[in-house]
């Protein structure tokens, strides 16, 4: 039985367009559970996800009631988050599972991501969170909760914050004992919570995130993965993405990935990631990658969709 890391990103849980209610989470939490549970019967599994859109909802929320409520850090908003999606996927996997009579049990991590605390995006923050706001709009909210703001397209001002890269998965010895003994891990979800070590050698947590796929690439190094299986909204990757001549690629080394991604074809907000934690995760122990959208995991089991990155 091989060893894999499933990286779900955000569509898992949420598809574009859809509102963020419970209900909705939760169904598409059902969907992906399914689509999950023959790559859980096969493998020893540990599974990320994202929580991009849940974060902005948090944000949102202190938005509306900081006169009332004291606004939390970003650090508890990434770790509240892990809680909530991890409980829905853990429910939805571990029901899935007893559909297809597997024995196998579920359980969420809470986890922290080690950063360097001298990570050059501390001090210089571009990744964009939460809601959009005009200038005006986005310069109260800078001065009420002491934001960095930037305009990310004409007239949409956005939040940023660090996005350090990760150094160390914290618990991955508990993960590895966890998988070791068949159990399935909900861990390091959104990328982990971003943590360093401060001056007293204690834990100390960063108003940041942590890019979910890089993360994930991490851990599958951690625990000696084979496979990293990278779930997003698109059943390939493409070159030359949106124009006429687009391509899409089955299968491709990771020269060919790396050469493609030194021309530009990856974006850096979407597939651009996702292709750098594939070279990391291949690098380090990995045999295959494997992109592909929730719809596309059972043919792409069968080799049948996605796009297989080997070296």
């Amino acid at each position: 039985m091989g060893r894999v890391v499933v990286a779900l990103g955000g569509n898992a849980l949420l598809k574009r367009g859809e509102e963020m209610t419970a209900g909705n989470q939760r169904r598409n939490a059902q969907i992906a559970a399914r689509a999950l549970a023959p790559l859980c019967e096969a493998h020893e599994t540990v599974i990320t996800h994202g929580n991009g859109p849940q974060v902005g909802d948090e944000l949102y929320r202190m938005e509306l009631t900081y006169s009332d409520i004291p606004p939390l850090p970003l650090g508890v908003c990434v770790a509240g988050t892990q809680g909530s999606i991890g409980y829905m996927l853990q429910q939805s996997l571990q029901n899935a599972l007893k559909e297809h009579q597997i024995e196998r049990e579920v359980v969420t991590l809470i986890t922290q991501t080690i950063v360097d605390a001298d990570d050059p995006s501390i001090k210089n923050p571009t990744k964009f969170i939460g809601q959009r706001y005009t200038k005006a709009e986005a310069e109260n909210m800078a001065q009420n909760f002491g934001w960095i703001i930037r305009e990310q397209n004409e007239g949409e001002w956005r939040q940023v914050v660090p996005s350090p890269l990760p150094q160390y998965i914290e618990h991955g010895k508990s993960i590895q004992t966890l998988v070791d003994h068949g159990i399935i891990v909900i861990a390091s979800g959104g990328g982990g919570i971003p943590a360093y070590w401060n001056k007293n050698g204690n834990l100390e947590g960063l108003d940041a995130v942590v890019d979910k796929d890089l993360s994930a690439a991490l851990l599958g190094r951690v625990i000696k993965a084979s496979e990293l299986w990278i779930i997003t909204d698109v059943d390939s990757v493409s070159i030359n993405y949106g124009s006429t001549n687009e391509k899409t690629i089955h299968e491709m080394t990771t020269d060919e990935a790396s050469a493609y991604h030194a021309e530009g074809h990856f974006q850096s907000g979407t597939m651009g990631p996702k292709i750098e934690a594939a070279l990391y995760f291949l690098k380090y122990h990995g045999d295959k990658v494997v992109i592909t959208s929730i719809d596309g995991i059972a043919e792409a089991i069968e080799g049948k969709n996605g796009t297989l990155i080997r070296n």
